[in-house]
C-alpha cells in the first residue's frame, strides 16, 4: 500500500471514524479530493469489510462542465462497481432555499448537497458519509471565517468526524493528493470556478495564503491546521459541559442563566434554540447578544422579542424560546 493510504488508515485509527463492516456513503464530486477518496476506499473496502456507495450533486451552474463532471462520476461507479445516487439541482430547489431568489451561495449549495447525502444515508440505512475535504480545505475554511467574524465553533473549522460525516483526508495537504492522482494514473475534473478570485475562498487560496508564505511563514498551513485541532479540542469540551448543565426542560430560569459564565450562557442559549428549529442556519452573534439583552434588562414587566421566526420572551423568572 501507499504512504498516502496507510496515512487514511492512521487516521481512521487515531480518530475512531468507523468500524469493521460500516456501509459508508462517498460524497464524490469527480474533482481530485473526491476522485483519491474513492479509490482509497476502494483499496480499502475488503480489509474493513466496507459496503459503499456513490452520491453525486450536478447543480448545472456550470452548463457543459456540469454534465461531464457527472458523466466522470458515473463512469467511475461502473469501474469500482459501486452503486450510485446523482441530485441533479433544480431552479426550485435554489429558489426554495434562497426563499423567492435564487441563492448560489456556497453556504446554500452545501446545505442543498448535505440535505441529499444524508436523504440517500437514512434511506439505504448506511452508517457514515465520507467527504473529500483535504488539509488545504480546512485552512481556507478558518480563515474564511475569521474575516468573516466567528466563535470558537466556526475557528474550529472542520472535524474529522462530525455525527454521521467523516473526513479522512482532512490532514492531507492538496499537493500530496494530486501526486498520488499522477501516480496511481486516475482521471479527475477541474472546477474551472475555483481559479475565479471573485469568490472570497478562492482570493484566500490563490493570493492571501501565498502571500502569508511568502512574507510571513512558509509553513503556515500546516501551523493554522495544528491550531483549529487544538480549537476543536476546546470547542469538544465547552460543548460537553453545556450538554452536562442544559436542564430537561422547556423552560430556561432567568436567576440559572445569570450565573453561567458568558461562554456558556451563549451556548446553553444556542442549545435552546435548535430545540425549537432544526438548525443555527440564519442564526448570528447578534441575535444571541438580543437575548442576553433581555436576560440582563433590569424591567420587571414581561418582554419579547422576534428573530429569525423565532419569539423570545421573558415572564417573570422565566425565558421562553419558540418557534413562530
Amino acid at each position: 500500500m501507499t504512504n498516502l493510504i496507510k496515512k487514511v488508515q492512521e487516521t481512521i485509527f487515531q480518530y475512531k471514524l468507523f468500524g469493521y463492516g460500516s456501509r459508508i456513503i462517498l460524497g464524490i464530486s469527480g474533482g481530485p479530493d473526491s476522485v483519491a477518496l474513492l479509490h482509497i476506499f476502494s483499496k480499502l473496502q475488503k480489509k474493513y469489510a466496507l459496503e459503499l456507495i456513490i452520491v453525486h450533486v450536478n447543480y448545472g451552474l456550470r452548463g457543459q462542465d456540469s454534465q461531464l463532471d457527472e458523466r466522470i462520476v458515473r463512469e467511475l461507479a461502473k469501474k469500482y462497481g459501486f452503486k450510485i445516487f446523482v441530485k441533479k439541482v433544480t431552479t426550485s430547489d435554489i429558489t426554495l432555499q434562497g426563499k423567492n431568489k435564487k441563492d448560489f451561495s456556497e453556504q446554500n449549495l452545501r446545505y442543498i448537497r448535505y440535505t441529499f447525502f444524508e436523504k440517500i444515508r437514512k434511506e439505504n440505512n448506511f452508517d457514515f458519509m465520507a467527504l473529500a475535504h483535504n488539509l488545504d480545505d480546512q485552512v481556507e475554511t478558518y480563515l474564511m471565517r475569521v474575516i468573516r467574524g466567528s466563535g470558537l465553533v466556526g475557528l474550529s473549522a472542520m472535524l474529522f468526524k462530525n455525527k454521521k460525516i467523516i473526513r479522512p483526508l482532512l490532514n492531507v495537504p492538496r499537493s500530496r493528493i494530486l501526486i498520488y492522482l499522477k501516480k496511481n494514473n486516475l482521471k479527475w475534473r477541474l472546477d474551472k470556478t475555483n481559479l475565479e478570485t471573485k469568490f472570497l475562498r478562492n482570493k484566500i487560496r490563490h493570493q492571501f495564503i501565498p502571500y502569508l508564505e511568502k512574507n510571513f511563514n512558509p509553513n503556515i498551513r500546516k501551523t493554522i491546521f495544528q491550531a483549529t485541532l487544538s480549537i476543536a479540542q476546546d470547542e469538544n469540551l465547552l460543548s460537553a459541559l453545556t450538554q452536562e448543565i442544559y436542564p430537561n426542560s422547556k423552560t430556561l430560569k432567568i436567576s440559572w442563566l445569570k450565573q453561567l459564565h458568558p461562554a456558556l450562557q451563549k451556548r446553553v442559549l444556542r442549545k435552546a434554540i435548535t430545540k425549537v428549529k432544526t438548525n443555527l442556519r440564519d442564526v448570528e452573534a447578534s441575535h444571541i447578544y438580543e437575548i442576553i439583552k433581555i436576560i440582563e434588562s433590569q424591567k420587571g414587566k414581561s418582554q419579547k422579542v422576534i428573530l429569525k421566526e423565532l419569539k423570545i420572551s421573558r415572564k417573570g423568572d422565566n425565558l421562553n424560546i419558540e418557534k413562530i
